[in-house]
């Protein structure tokens, strides 16, 4: 790409600052600085669906994103040597293989310790406790990273990225509640992610991608592309970071659960064979009586289907959906659940058959679409692809995160969670200790106040409570800043380092340090 392309433009072009890099190319540039961020490093110890515990058995949102980026460039490059797709591409914004990759390694980022359940977590305490209108959300940390938090770009202000790649991890281009105007929760079928999540009504968009104080670069990153897409699409880049998402995400998880025997054969070959053998009559039966025996085989995933039917209308088709069950129920439960997991050499080819012949199977099943609907991006997949990665990702979720033993986990993870932000704002707002705080929280409660400061001047309409009602004066900018500074810092620790960190505040540490944690 260029380096005249406006979606090469950084906000300090000119790399002063005695930031030195190895590559010419800027995509290529953005791709190394974040590879080299800490905030990428720490991704190995943070949680993709349960903590690995060193076994190296299973995925940690590290080697998740590796997967991604790979996956990601390979789209891109399929998409590149394409003409007619890459002439479309050309024609909405660009589809660069560099900032994709450079997108997909990014893209996780902002996830907090314990992944999902640390996610959840800080945006209630967020909101409730801090009062911070848009609470948390781990697509937005990331966006907050890369612009604001991180400090190895030039201006030791983020990262300094192009527009292009700063776009392309926009993956619910909007904020919460204020950006843009008209929201596209409002569009009568909304994209996903814009609309409030059910029984939290007045909470904003359940997914966005922007808090309050990055706007400015969201709005600056998204320039290049007006005109070529709507404001509430992805770009192409994006997309494809997206589905590559879908796609690594529909895959591993099913491997690393299989590795460990928590994806037992019986069960998945239950719930798919008695839905394949019964389908007519399971059709028939009312809502009621479904959820009434939604513990026996076959109903779950009918369930599944009237929920695709209910939001996925533009795309979702019974035929293609009884084909999806058929192929995921012969190639997973007659082919990879069929044999335990025993560490021979056998079951690891095994496994990397299931995976190799997965990932080659959607990737080719991924088209550049010129128009469309608003649920879908400009690269998605085909509908019999697409069909499949909803059946391998419903078994996922009821056959692994649906199980009471995860759940009890994750409780207690949650709870280590918010007695960790109460510690830390205990310790912030004992003036006796104020020389004391780590330095790390310290900087981000000054980076904070600023960034609060200068909305209250500026962009007074922005500022407003979690309930909506407006927030002014000095209390109140030094409130929404502590608590923004104590979710950062609470985000960017590993799992190890949370769990390290709350004994030392308990007073059950032994010692004043650890491996996993210096202040």
């Amino acid at each position: 790409m260029d380096q005249t392309d406006p979606r090469a433009a950084r906000r300090d072009p000119t790399g002063s600052g005695g930031f030195t890099d190895l590559a010419t190319s800027a995509f290529r540039v953005d791709r190394d600085r974040i590879a080299a961020s800490p905030f990428f490093a720490r991704l190995g110890g943070v949680t993709q669906v349960v903590s690995a515990g060193g076994s190296g058995l299973l995925h940690n949102r590290l080697t998740h994103s590796l997967k991604v980026a790979q996956v990601a460039r390979a789209i891109a490059e399929r998409i590149g040597a394409d003409g007619d797709s890459a002439g479309l591409a050309a024609k909405l914004g660009g589809c660069d293989p560099d900032v994709a990759e450079a997108a997909a390694l990014a893209h996780d980022l902002g996830h907090p310790p314990f992944g999902h359940l640390g996610e959840q977590t800080l945006d209630r305490i967020a909101r409730h406790r801090f009062g911070l209108a848009d609470g948390f959300e781990g697509n937005a940390q990331t966006f907050r990273i890369l612009t604001t938090t991180d400090v190895r770009g030039p201006s030791a202000v983020g990262l300094d990225l192009t527009a292009a790649v700063r776009a392309a991890v926009l993956k619910y281009p909007w904020a919460r509640l204020h950006f843009p105007d008209p929201h596209p929760s409002g569009l009568p079928v909304p994209p996903r992610g814009a609309t409030e999540p059910d029984g939290a009504p007045g909470t904003g968009a359940s997914k966005f991608s922007a808090y309050c104080t990055e706007l400015d670069d969201f709005a600056q990153a998204r320039a290049p592309f007006a005109g070529r897409i709507e404001g509430w699409q992805q770009t192409v880049e994006a997309s494809v970071m997206d589905t590559a998402d879908d796609i690594a995400y529909a895959i591993h998880d099913l491997q690393d659960f299989h590795r460990i025997g928590v994806l037992q054969h019986a069960p998945v070959a239950a719930e798919l064979g008695e839905w394949l053998a019964h389908a007519l009559e399971l059709a028939a039966l009312d809502d009621a009586t479904l959820e009434a025996e939604q513990r026996r085989p076959g109903r779950s995933l009918e369930r599944l289907r009237r929920r695709m039917h209910a939001k996925d209308a533009w795309i979702v088709d019974d035929d293609a959906f009884a084909s999806a069950v058929a192929r995921v129920h012969a190639e997973l439960v007659d082919g990879l659940l069929a044999g335990a997991f025993d560490g021979s050499i056998e079951a690891e080819q095994a496994t990397a058959a299931f995976s190799t012949g997965w990932t080659t199977r959607l990737v080719d099943g991924v088209v550049v679409v010129a128009a469309p609907p608003t649920r879908a991006g400009h690269v998605a997949l085909r509908p019999a692809q697409w069909h499949e990665v909803q059946v391998l990702k419903f078994v996922h979720r009821r056959f692994v995160l649906l199980r009471p033993d995860l759940a009890l986990h994750q409780r207690g993870q949650a709870s280590l969670v918010a007695t960790l932000v109460d510690a830390l704002d205990a310790w912030l707002l004992d003036r006796d200790e104020a020389s004391r705080l780590p330095r790390r929280l310290h900087d981000l409660v000054e980076l904070a106040h600023a960034e609060y400061a200068a909305l209250a001047r500026e962009t007074p309409g922005l500022l407003v409570g979690a309930t909506g009602e407006p927030m002014d004066g000095a209390d109140a900018v030094r409130g929404l800043a502590r608590g923004r500074a104590v979710i950062d810092f609470v985000a960017s620790l590993t799992d190890r380092q949370a769990v390290t960190l709350l004994d030392a505040l308990s007073g059950r540490a032994a010692q004043p340090w650890s491996d996993s944690f210096v202040l």
